[in-house]
C-alpha cells in the first residue's frame, strides 16, 4: 500500500499537476486545468476524467476528491487494497473461516481484473485466491443443503474449502470469410473436493465469473435512470436488437440492476463483497458466510465497521476515469466509423448523462460532483440474449442464463498496462478483442457478422477504436 502510495503521489504530479490542501473546504473543488482543456471526445467522464495510461489509470481519484473526502478516500484504498489476516483488528483483521480472496485488491488489482487463476492454473489457485466467483445451485434453482450461493474454494488453517473448481479449454476453430484462420476457447467447468458429501455434477447449476473492472462505478450509480429506461424502450427488430432492464430487490426496494456481469445489483455491493468474498462480517450482514456449517461454529462478531464500510463506497465512487486516447488518429478515427458500422452503437451506447443530484453513498453521503455529468460508457446498462454458446444457464431476477449486461467498454484499452492481459467476457475466455467479438450471439450476431465479413484493415480499425475508450 505504500508503495503505491508513493507512487500515485509521484503520477497524480506529473499527470495532474494539482497540489491537494487537506484542509480546503471539500464543497469547493478545484476542477483539474486539464478536464477544462480538453476536447470533448477525452471527457469519458466528465470532471472525473483523469490523465494517464499508467498501471494505476483505473486507481486515481478524481480530481474533485479533496479535503476530508480525500481522507476518506485513502482510507478506503486501504481497505481495499491491503490483504486481511485471521486477526481481531478491525482494519485488517477477520478474514474466514471461508473465503475467496484476501483482499478486494487480489481480485481486482489496481481496481481492475486481475488474471485469473482459470488461465494459470486450470481452475483454483494454489495460493489465497483464484480471481474468479463460482455461483452454485441445484437444477431446481435452490442452494444445496451445507452450502451458499457461492463456492468457497479458500479456506483458513482447520477448515476446508467447499470445494475446489476445475476447467479445461478446448480451441474451436474458425475461418473467416477472407479465409482468415482463428479459434475460440471453449471452457468446461467442473467442482470436486467437496468439504462434506460428494455431489454429483448432474445435480450442480454453476457459473464461473472473473472480476470486472472498477471503472466509472461512481457515474454508473448517478446514471439518470429515466434515460435507461428510454435506451429500454427503444427495439431494433431489423437486427433482433432488444435490450431490458434487469430489475432487481435490493435494500428493500426493486431497483434498476446496473452492476455485474449480469445487472443483477443496483449498488456497488461493498459489504456483500466483504462477506462473501473475504468472510467479512459487517452490521448489514453480521453472520458469518459460514453460518450453520458444522465446520464453523464460532461466531466473531462485527469484524468491520459501518464507516469503513462507508468509506471503501466512497473510494469506488470517486475513482477518476482514464480519458481516450489516440482521438486523432486516422485509424480510430475510421475505427469509429466501423464500429456503428457493425451496429456496435445500439448496445454500447456511448453517450450517457448522470442525475443532476449525482449520487449518494451508503451512509448518506451525497456526492454532487457525480450530478449533471456527460458520460461515455459505452453501455446501455441493459441485458441482452447473447445466444446459448456464451450463456451458462445461471439466470439472476429476469435476466436469464442467455442474458447479459452490455459490458462497458470505457477504460477496457488500458486493461493489459494496468493488469497486464486482454482477458474479456464475464468468465475470461475471450484473449482479446477479436475473440469478443466473435463469441456475440443473439442479439449480438448481427454486429459479429459484419465485423467477420470486414476486410482485415477495417477489422483492426474497429479494434483500434475500442482500444481507444
Amino acid at each position: 500500500m505504500l508503495r503505491k502510495f508513493i507512487l500515485m503521489i509521484v503520477v497524480g504530479t506529473l499527470f495532474l499537476s494539482c497540489e491537494r490542501d487537506s484542509s480546503k473546504d471539500v464543497t469547493k473543488p478545484d476542477i483539474n486545468h486539464k478536464v477544462k482543456m480538453a476536447s470533448p471526445r477525452e471527457l469519458s467522464a466528465g470532471v472525473s476524467t483523469i490523465f494517464t495510461a499508467t498501471s494505476y489509470a483505473y486507481d486515481q481519484n478524481a480530481d474533485w476528491v479533496t479535503g476530508k473526502l480525500y481522507d476518506r478516500f485513502l482510507n478506503g484504498d486501504a481497505l481495499y487494497d491491503d490483504p486481511r489476516d485471521t486477526s481481531t483488528n478491525p482494519k485488517t483483521g477477520g478474514r474466514g473461516p471461508l473465503f475467496c480472496g484476501t483482499s478486494c485488491g487480489s481480485c481486482h488489482n489496481n481496481s481492475g481484473r486481475t488474471k485469473s487463476s482459470l488461465i494459470t492454473d486450470a481452475g483454483t489457485g494454489p495460493g489465497d485466491f483464484s480471481s474468479f466467483l463460482t455461483f452454485i445451485r441445484t437444477p431446481n434453482d435452490q442452494y444445496h443443503r451445507n452450502y451458499g450461493r457461492v463456492l468457497h474454494d479458500h479456506a483458513i488453517y482447520g477448515v476446508k474449502p467447499e470445494g475446489k473448481v476445475h476447467v479445461k479449454y478446448t480451441e474451436e476453430p474458425h475461418t473467416l470469410p477472407d479465409g482468415t484462420k482463428y479459434s475460440l476457447r471453449v471452457p468446461k467447468y467442473w467442482i470436486t473436493d467437496f468439504y462434506m458429501e460428494d455431489i454429483d455434477m448432474s445435480q450442480v447449476e454453476m457459473t464461473v465469473r472473473t472480476p470486472l473492472r472498477h471503472v466509472g462505478m461512481g457515474q454508473i450509480m448517478a446514471l439518470d435512470l429515466d434515460e435507461i429506461k428510454a435506451l429500454e424502450k427503444k427495439q431494433y427488430p431489423e437486427y433482433g436488437i432488444s435490450g431490458e432492464i434487469n430489475w432487481v430487490n435490493e435494500r428493500g426496494k426493486r431497483r434498476v440492476g446496473l452492476t455485474g456481469h449480469k445487472a443483477h445489483h443496483s449498488d456497488l455491493t461493498v459489504e456483500l463483497g466483504f462477506l462473501s468474498d473475504m468472510g467479512i462480517t459487517s452490521h448489514r450482514y453480521p453472520l458469518e458466510i459460514s453460518y450453520g456449517q458444522p465446520q464453523c461454529t464460532e461466531d466473531h462478531g462485527i469484524e468491520i465497521s459501518s464507516e469503513d464500510m462507508a468509506d471503501v463506497d466512497l473510494y469506488l465512487h470517486c475513482l477518476g476515469v482514464p480519458s481516450r486516447r489516440n482521438i486523432n488518429s486516422e485509424m480510430v478515427q475510421y475505427g469509429a466509423k466501423m464500429f456503428r458500422k457493425a451496429k456496435c452503437h445500439l448496445c454500447h451506447v456511448e453517450t450517457l448523462h448522470t442525475r443532476p443530484e449525482g449520487a449518494t453513498l451508503i451512509d448518506g453521503t451525497n456526492l454532487p460532483w457525480l450530478g449533471g455529468q456527460t458520460i461515455h460508457p459505452y453501455s446501455d446498462f441493459l441485458v441482452h440474449d447473447m445466444g446459448p454458446k456464451l450463456g451458462d444457464d445461471f439466470s439472476q431476477y429476469n435476466a436469464s442464463g442467455d442474458e447479459w449486461r452490455t459490458a462497458p467498454l470505457w477504460g477496457g484499452g488500458l486493461q493489459k498496462i494496468v493488469n497486464t492481459h486482454t482477458d474479456y467476457l464475464h468468465d475470461g475466455r475471450a484473449r482479446n478483442v477479436f475473440e469478443a467479438i466473435m463469441w456475440h450471439g443473439g442479439e449480438g450476431d448481427v454486429s459479429r457478422q459484419i465485423f467477420a465479413n470486414m476486410n482485415a484493415n477495417d477489422r483492426q480499425a474497429l479494434i483500434a477504436f475500442v482500444n481507444s475508450l
